[in-house]
């Protein structure tokens, strides 16, 4: 007979277990003085965020805005590659497989946390060093500071696997210069480094090894105020260096930018980048190619709609989209050759522009009565 284990010996097994799973977990969420540090720690997938991870980072942002003693919010990555590569794809592409709830509970909590950021009565400060796509975008771009390194790529690369820009990218996106977020959600652009503050991503640049001393100074604020974490912002984004020099890596192309893209269809921007033909357009027409057409035509309604929406109206388009991709051949196919086999060669259904009809658009844009996402 195995003897049963006393209660202390329960509770130290217990103790043993939190403590393992606590320096383990895929997400650390710690009280530093006046500061709440989210750590999304998960090295060797990106940092990309699962479910849990984002139920959790959702319920602590709610608890710290109500927390006299909260003065501050910062959100990290560890293991120096990346900030946050997305959400979890290819469980999702797993659950819709299986018609499984977490198709809708994923998506209703993910762009709730986005909202929850948004609209963050405490400064929040997101340290985009490294890979930041996606779900990575969605839990930075909407807060008040967002620092960028030598090292950040970003991209909103939905596209290429039968999704769309998500995550507030209806809102964020038009809300660039020009045009230019609609190159960089329909094409899935990256920009990288410095480029990312000139975009109007970043609202700082710091050299990358700074940052855990820029860290260290926020942490130590006394009760700052929103200006006082700007200042120090500011002072480390005044004595950064790295890739100075550099002009931006659309200027040149600016003009061409907000030509081609303002076109009213996808099918106008082909034809227009074609009439071009400068290596820049090509460029662009060889990728929008390889893009899921129906996922194109979303994404470029998404932005022109989202320009004059909230982000609460933008997340609640967002959810619609996303339970319409869900049924739709494409993102698993955008899965299976992005993610799974790797082949990059995806067969889209219907593999043409012309074949997205405008009918199969209103009804992906439809409310979905109580069904919809409530922020």
């Amino acid at each position: 007979r195995v003897k049963p284990f006393n209660r202390l010996q329960v509770i130290l097994q217990h103790l043993k277990m939190s403590n393992q799973t606590d320096s383990t977990a895929d997400v650390l969420l710690e009280k530093r003085g006046g500061t709440g540090v989210i750590t999304l720690n998960r090295p060797k997938a990106l940092n990309t965020l699962n479910f849990s991870m984002i139920q959790r980072i959702y319920q602590q942002i709610k608890a710290w805005e109500q927390d006299p003693e909260t003065f501050l919010i910062i959100i990290k990555g560890t293991g120096g590659k990346a900030f946050c590569a997305g959400g979890d794809i290819k469980a999702i592409a797993d659950a819709g497989r299986v018609k499984s709830r977490l198709i809708q509970d994923f998506f209703r909590v993910e762009y709730s946390l986005n909202n929850a950021i948004g609209t963050c009565k405490k400064p929040y400060v997101a340290l985009i060093d490294g890979i930041t796509m996606g779900g990575g975008v969605g839990v930075s771009v909407h807060g008040h500071f967002r620092v960028a390194t030598e090292k950040t790529i970003f991209a909103m690369p939905e596209t290429a696997i039968g999704l769309f820009p998500d995550v507030g990218g209806g809102y964020f996106l038009p809300r660039l210069s020009g045009k230019m977020g609609y190159l960089l959600a329909l094409t899935g652009f990256r920009l990288k480094g410095r480029d990312v503050l000139k975009a109007g991503i970043a609202t700082h640049f710091v050299d990358c090894e700074k940052i855990p001393a820029l860290e260290k100074d926020l942490i130590a604020l006394k009760s700052p105020s929103t200006e006082n974490i700007a200042d120090l912002l500011n002072s480390y984004h005044v004595k950064s260096r790295v890739g100075q020099e550099k002009e931006f890596v659309l200027a040149e192309h600016m003009e061409k930018i907000n030509s081609i893209f303002s076109a009213n269809s996808v099918e106008e921007i082909v034809k227009k980048l074609k009439q071009d033909g400068s290596p820049f357009a090509i460029e662009q027409l060889e990728t929008l190619n390889k893009m899921s057409p129906t996922s194109l035509k979303i994404t470029l309604r998404q932005l022109r709609e989202g320009a004059s929406m909230s982000l609460q109206e933008v997340l609640r388009m967002e959810y619609r989209l996303s339970q319409a991709c869900l049924k739709r051949h494409d993102f698993y196919e955008g899965v299976r050759a992005v993610l799974i086999d790797k082949d990059r060669s995806p067969r889209w259904k219907p593999a043409a522009l012309e074949e997205v009809s405008d009918e199969f658009l209103d009804n992906c844009f439809k409310p979905l009565g109580n069904d919809d996402l409530k922020l």
